[in-house]
Parts: C-alpha cells; structure tokens; sequence
C-alpha cells in the first residue's frame, strides 16, 4: 500500500483513469466519476491506518479532475415542431409505436427521468376525463446490469433521485398528456397494478429498446446537419425540453424533482423568454440620442478649411459625431456641405 503514497504511481493511475481502453481521452463526467470513487477508496484506507495521506491532487493541480459543465446544451432543445413530427414517425411503428409515443410524451409534458417514466403504473395516475390530471412520482427503475444489481435483474427499483427514503411528488398532467394516456389504457386494456410503458414480453421497458426508437427516429426526420448536431441526441431532451419555460423555478423544481440551485445552474443559460426583459431594460439606456444633421466644420475657426478640417478636428470641438440613417456626416472637400464618410476620401 505504500506506493499510494508515491506521486509518481498516482500520476500513472490517474492517467489511466484519464483514458479510455483505446487510448484515447475519455469524457470528462466519467473521468471525475472515476477519480471520486478512488478518493472514496482512499479515505477509506485512511480511516483504517492502512494509509497516512490521501496523494491525490486536489485544487489547482495539473493532474487534478478536469471541469465539466453542468448546464443544458441550448443547441439541443427541440422546439415543438420537431418533438411532434418525431412523435408521429414513432407513432407508426408496428406493435409498441404507441406505447412508445406516449413513453415520450410524457416525459416531455411531465419532465419525467426515463428511469421515473419506466416504473410509472396506472394507479399513480389522477386522469380526469378532461382537463388536468396528475402523476404521483415516488420511485425509479434505473438500468443498473445484472451483474450490480441485488436481484440479478437489469432494473432496479428505488426511492426518487435527490430524495429521502420514499419521499414522493405530484406533477400535474397537460390535458394533451392527460387524453394520451386515456388512450394508452383504454387501447392496451390496463388496469391499476399494470405498468403503462411495458417492454413487448411485459416487464419494464429496456432502455436500449427506447434509445434506438429515439435514434431511428432522428434518422428519419431530422436533415443530416440536424442529426450530426446535438439537437435531441439524447432521449433525456426531452425532459430538457419540458422544463426550458420561464414559470417561476421553485414550482418548476418541485415538479421536477430539482432543488432550485440545480435547476437553476442547468438551465439558467436556456428558459425561454428570460431574456426579453433584459434587452429591453438594456435596449433604453443605450440607445444613441438623434443628433441633428449639421456640417461638422459649423464653427468660426473652421470655416474655410479644405478636405484637412473634416472629421477628426470637428469631433475634439464638438464632442459627437453627426448621425443619420446610421452614416457619419464629413466635410466635403469642394462644397463644404454635408456628405457621407464613405463619399469623403
């Protein structure tokens, strides 16, 4: 254990940890990931005597974890028009389209997590015939692999990300949302205890399964500059999409299942509207004053001067420019009467 006290074998595991099997660099989100756990792990020695000193670098280091950034990529909101018209091309699937389009619908209208998505039953739901409905959230189905996972089983059940032991929340239900899954459950006959996004065999819908829905579906509708851009790349755009509005972040938080900080830092640079009243309150205060039209050189001292007299003496005695229709007003080396700068040469 004593070569964990040796910066030099440090170095070589974080290198290593820096790089994928192929060599090359890997992302930074895993990369700091990787390097929490071995913090984790070393602490633990530490707490046990085994080690003396935590070695790896912290702060400023040149070795220490790279920056990531957790805020929303604008570049990959979906505007509604393009949601839709990706919706209908999943819609006509054969078999599990619908079931499919109505998985996505939701986390767009309702800002679900897939993993939240994926364990929702019909008894969560409060479906009105009309109007507003609402979901009761109080667990996840994220896909761990069998081989980490308690019951050998790809999903795991558990309590909410970022909440205590069987916390829950209520997130209202659209009305668009709200016929979607009247119809889900009428068309697939579900009752109470039923999951209303099912994988074909009837357990919880596979991740794989609705990534490549998602992927075939880009393919298909979006142009291939579209495509290659990060416009929708990830199924969790959605739910980007869902929360990117301007209503006030403590309710979006709650529906969410955000605490206002982190809905605020992922998405402060994207909510739609939330720059319009500051391009107006800055719009006001900078506008240039419309100054009159009037030859530059309209001064006893330079009367008479030639094309030498023009811009540059006429502002030091003035203090501003002429404007108008946005063109800098010059002398004209002949007449001395008012013409534009690019005529003056």
């Amino acid at each position: 254990m004593s070569s964990w006290e040796d910066t030099k074998h440090v170095d070589a595991v974080l290198h290593a940890l820096d790089a994928r099997l192929d060599g090359t660099p890997a992302a930074a989100s895993p990369v700091k990931r990787y390097r929490r756990v071995l913090n984790v792990v070393l602490r633990y020695g530490i707490r046990q005597n085994v080690l003396a000193d935590n070695s790896l670098p912290k702060g400023r280091d040149e070795n220490a974890a790279p920056k990531i950034s957790g805020a929303v990529d604008k570049r990959s909101l979906l505007s509604p028009g393009q949601v839709a018209a990706l919706l209908v091309w999943i819609a006509s699937r054969p078999r599990t389209g619908h079931r499919l389009t109505a998985f996505f619908v939701t986390l767009y209208y309702a800002g679900h997590r897939p993993e939240e998505a994926v364990a929702r039953r019909v008894e969560d739901a409060v479906l009105p015939s009309t109007g507003w409905g609402e979901l009761r959230v109080h667990s996840a189905a994220p896909e761990g692999g069998k081989q980490w996972t308690d019951d050998v089983e790809v999903h795991e059940t558990r309590d909410l990300k970022g909440r205590a032991s069987l916390g829950t929340r209520t997130v209202p239900v659209p009305p668009a949302l709200t016929s979607i899954l009247h119809t889900l459950v009428a068309q697939d006959q579900l009752t109470g205890g039923d999951l209303f996004f099912p994988g074909e065999k009837g357990g919880l819908l596979a991740g794989s399964v609705y990534r490549r829905a998602w992927d075939k579906a880009r393919t298909a509708v979006l142009t291939e500059r579209e495509y290659s851009s990060p416009l929708g790349k990830q199924v969790y755009d959605l739910r980007h999409a869902c929360l990117n509005h301007g209503i006030p972040p403590a309710q979006v938080a709650e529906w969410a299942g955000n605490s206002v900080p982190v809905l605020l830092s992922t998405y402060a640079r994207c909510i739609t509207g939330q720059t319009v009243e500051p391009q107006q309150r800055i719009e006001g205060p900078q506008r240039l004053p419309s100054v009159p039209l009037r030859h530059p050189c309209d001064l006893s001292e330079f009367y008479g001067c030639s094309h030498r007299c023009s811009l540059t003496r006429a502002w030091a005695r003035t203090g501003t420019a002429a404007l108008s229709s946005g063109q800098l007003v010059a002398c004209d080396r002949s007449s001395q009467t008012p013409s534009s700068v690019g005529a003056h040469r």
